[in-house]
């Protein structure tokens, strides 16, 4: 399995979390994983600016080197227990930063994580929506100085709705100059528009993307373009993106040609695996060859070097010999 759309701080188990807290003297709501719950995961019929309030108590002890490089590994770790081959984790190291730690710091020790961990994994950075420039252009060029050791890419996260994407030309213009990969978040909380940004940017990835479906036109560059949809059934439920899990698109587009890919998103927050994504999908009607093209889909579009994928590919056809590769 491969997954390409995982949050760190939506990630986060909630007997982790009671052990940095405790480990730093922070109090927390409740002293109990069944009493944290309510705080760390999202109503099923929220929005995405309630789901990104679920974000708070994780990002609240996530603040040193060390917790972050803990919960990098505990998570890859987790991912290898469930048979992932291949993973991008991503997180705003701007985020990390409130005790003192640089975006640097963070980053290097994530990275510490990655360099350890029982299965390839890159990670991705994250810009946010809101941010001031000088923190974004850091996080750029972190990117950049570690691309191809540990980093795998950029992204942009945080509220679309309240902060368009068209207003970041000028950091996926450098970039793009930097020939720094990246995905960004866009046609989740504000309409086809966002995309359309996002591609003119020079996107190969969208992350969720449910938008799209609204304009035939669009439909046709993503088509055309190859662009993958990282697509995240559950979290897309919860921030209001679908109205049921019937009406997601992802099928759809896949048999429209698309290439489609499927994700948790946050595995705390949304209360699911990647495992848990395709079993909804499967319950909707995915036959076992559309879910053998989503997870090829996936790989063809992860942030891999040739060798790298030619690695993940052998994994892979192991993986879908021993009947591992989704079930």
């Amino acid at each position: 399995m491969i997954e390409l759309h995982l949050h760190l701080d939506g990630s986060l188990p909630p007997a982790l979390l009671l052990e940095l807290a405790r480990s730093q003297g922070i109090p927390l709501p409740a002293e109990t994983e069944a009493g944290l719950l309510p705080y760390l995961t999202a109503p099923a019929d929220g929005d995405l600016n309630a789901y990104l309030s679920a974000f708070r108590l994780p990002l609240l002890v996530l603040q040193t080197a060390w917790a972050v490089e803990r919960a990098v590994g505990e998570l890859l770790g987790a991912l290898a227990k469930e048979g992932m081959i291949y993973a991008e984790i991503r997180f705003a190291p701007q985020l990390h930063t409130e005790q003192g730690c640089s975006q640097e710091e963070i980053v290097l020790a994530a990275i510490r994580a990655v360099s350890q961990a029982p299965i390839l994994a890159k990670l991705i950075l994250c810009c946010m929506r809101g941010a001031p420039q000088k923190q974004n252009f850091e996080t750029l060029h972190l990117a950049q100085c570690f691309l191809g050791q540990g980093v795998a890419g950029l992204d942009l996260a945080g509220a679309e709705g309240l902060y368009p994407t068209c207003d970041y030309s000028d950091l996926f213009s450098a970039a793009a100059r930097a020939s720094v990969p990246f995905t960004i978040h866009a046609g989740e909380a504000a309409g086809p528009e966002s995309i359309r940004a996002a591609l003119s940017f020079g996107a190969k990835r969208i992350g969720h993307g449910i938008a799209a479906m609204r304009d035939p036109d669009l439909l046709a560059q993503l088509r055309r373009e190859k662009i993958a949809l990282e697509m995240c059934p559950t979290s897309n439920l919860q921030t209001g993106a679908i109205s049921s899990i019937r009406s997601h698109p992802a099928l759809p587009l896949l048999r429209q040609g698309l290439r489609v890919t499927i994700s948790s998103d946050n595995r705390t927050v949304s209360n699911t695996t990647l495992r848990g994504e395709f079993a909804l999908l499967k319950a909707n009607g995915m036959t076992s060859a559309e879910a053998e093209t989503i997870l090829d889909n996936a790989l063809d579009a992860a942030f891999l070097s040739s060798d790298e994928r030619v690695q993940v590919r052998k994994k892979c056809r192991v993986a879908k010999q021993s009947g591992l590769w989704y079930n």
